[in-house]
């Protein structure tokens, strides 16, 4: 696959990834249909996130699995890592095709591109209907106004943001909540401990992403509760 023109890779990327990304453009990116959302999944993929990439893998399809009942999901894969490489998939419906293109990918180290990340959620706003993004990640190396701005655009946009951090970096978590709050999203823990609300709380994302808030209200199991809870409470 070529790459996103708002995300330059920078680096060159393993020849079989570009491969992957080349069949999955292939087929063609679905068109939403009556029923299906659009979410983005973005990673950092910096050496430091190695330990719980299998975890990540995990989660991700159970989220697909989740949003099946509900009409489908049509998700989009975001990841940075390494020396100013930023890729950007095709939206897919297929859990196995992301788990494969996910299992592809290895940590390697570099800066944080958060930035450069949420330049591309905003302009998916605008061309295909993106209304909610997840962000994993454990660091943040950029100018956090400038990051805070960038949240804030997309706020106005309607596109939520779920943030998750791994880790307990004070001000990580300061800006990571502010960037959630300014769209109306929630911030939350990537806790390998807690892999179990880990999953609910992914799930429930999946749900608002495919049936919207009325779907989170009715799911009424605990991680949608506190995923409704945590984007009522608004920034710390």
């Amino acid at each position: 696959m070529p790459d996103d023109p708002t995300l330059p890779a920078g680096a060159a990327a393993p020849g079989e990834i570009d491969s992957f990304l080349a069949s999955v453009r292939a087929v063609g990116a679905p068109r939403p249909g009556a029923g299906a959302g659009r979410l983005a999944f973005a990673l950092d993929a910096t050496a430091s996130r190695q330990p719980t990439w299998d975890l990540a893998c995990q989660v991700q399809a159970e989220m697909f699995a989740v949003a099946a009942g509900l009409g489908g999901l049509e998700v989009e894969l975001v990841y940075y890592r390494g020396a100013g490489e930023c890729r950007a998939s095709p939206y897919v419906r297929e859990a196995p095709r992301l788990a494969a293109l996910m299992g592809r990918i290895a940590c390697a180290g570099g800066r944080t591109q958060i930035g450069r990340v949420l330049r591309h959620l905003e302009a998916e706003a605008g061309r295909s209907g993106l209304a909610a993004a997840v962000f994993v990640g454990d660091a943040m190396e950029e100018d956090a106004g400038a990051l805070l701005e960038a949240a804030g655009r997309l706020g106005v946009l309607g596109v939520r943001l779920f943030v998750f951090q791994e880790g307990h970096d004070m001000a990580v978590e300061r800006v990571f909540r502010e960037m959630a709050g300014l769209t109306g999203g929630a911030w939350c823990r990537f806790d390998v401990g807690a892999a179990d609300d880990l999953r609910a709380l992914l799930r429930a994302v999946a749900t608002y992403a495919a049936g919207g808030r009325a779907a989170l209200l009715a799911a009424r199991d605990a991680g949608s509760r506190r995923l409704i809870a945590a984007m009522s409470s608004g920034p710390a």
